[in-house]
């Protein structure tokens, strides 16, 4: 397992979430990622998820 950061932003810049998960492999941790703005409603929002390599996972402006 490997942790992935999530990241979502606000127009002006503020950072609105910042968190960690774990998931077995890139395509797993795009799914939770997607998974996880979905819930909380920011899937709209400009994120980014990241690998512990720092691989772009997913991406959003």
């Amino acid at each position: 397992m490997q942790t992935y950061k999530l990241t979502a932003f606000e127009q002006n810049g503020e950072k609105i979430l910042d968190e960690a998960f774990v998931a077995q492999n890139d395509q797993e941790a795009k799914t939770k990622g997607e998974t996880l703005l979905q819930e909380k409603n920011m899937h709209e929002k400009t994120h980014r998820c990241t690998s512990p390599a720092g691989k772009l996972i997913l991406f959003h402006r």
